[in-house]
């Protein structure tokens, strides 16, 4: 669901107005950092094309000076030699600012949204969605009919004020039948979904950067997730995460792949 692949930089040239529209959807303007982006890819490629020409011209160079040395002409070789050198050191400058160049680009891109469908409506809120289909009756409750907040402290099946005092507000702490029913609940769901074909597993609650950045909760969601400094490791928010990773840069040719997961949304 919330895999991040990003939008790839030729797509942008050709689609840029059209992705601008879009994304407009989503309450956000990309206009500069489309414009950034391409103009970086400009200056790039430029220096692509510099390194490439530089590269091309120290091979020529050196195979004369292999030439120039099997001749006996070692004074010629020599000068070539230096001028060689001087090659190599252009050729690097332009490589590290190549690279440097690539790195300002991932981190403009990693920043894009992924395009929404021209179906999708603008909207800012719940107000605003679009009800495509409703089935079922909605319940009329009876006049008495108590919130779940009141009924769970009735029958003191969760404590809030407990979760507040050891942890904080939306922390609550299940007791008894409401524990047991926790606890039954995740047996229930998971042995429905391996009945229906899927593989189990059982992933580490954290997870590394590169797995924030497969799922798409990095690099924009630093904030909705907790951080383990000192490891640079993250607590995961769903079972998702660590899941969708397991196919993070491999190639998949067997198809469906169904995995099921329990683990603490943090």
């Amino acid at each position: 669901k919330r895999n991040k692949k990003m939008l790839h930089i030729n797509k942008i040239r050709e689609n840029k107005e059209t992705y601008i529209t879009l994304l407009k959807v989503k309450n956000m303007d990309v206009t500069e950092l489309f414009n950034t982006v391409i103009a970086l890819d400009d200056s790039r490629k430029l220096t692509q094309q510099k390194a490439d020409g530089f590269l091309a011209q120290g091979n020529q160079i050196a195979n004369q000076i292999g030439e120039l040395y099997k001749s006996g002409k070692t004074q010629e070789a020599n000068t070539l030699k230096e001028e060689s050198l001087l090659i190599k050191e252009e050729s690097r400058v332009l490589q590290q600012q190549q690279s440097e160049l690539e790195k300002e680009i991932q981190n403009i891109l990693v920043q894009i949204p992924n395009v929404p469908h021209s179906s999708v409506p603008i909207g800012k809120s719940d107000a605003d969605n679009i009800t495509i289909k409703e089935s079922g009756e909605k319940p009329t409750l009876m006049v008495e009919a108590k919130p779940h907040w009141e009924l769970t402290s009735e029958y003191n099946l969760i404590d809030f004020e407990l979760g507040n005092k050891i942890t904080g507000a939306g922390f609550p702490v299940y007791i008894n039948k409401g524990a047991k029913l926790q606890r039954a609940l995740i047996a229930y769901f998971l042995d429905k979904n391996i009945a229906a074909g899927y593989t189990e597993y059982l992933p580490p609650h954290l997870v590394n950067e590169a797995s924030g950045f497969g799922t798409g909760n990095l690099p924009d969601k630093e904030g909705q997730m907790y951080h383990v400094a000192d490891d640079d490791l993250y607590l995961i928010p769903t079972a998702e995460v660590p899941v969708t990773n397991f196919f993070r840069d491999i190639i998949v040719k067997d198809f469906p792949i169904k995995c099921t997961a329990y683990t603490p949304c943090f």
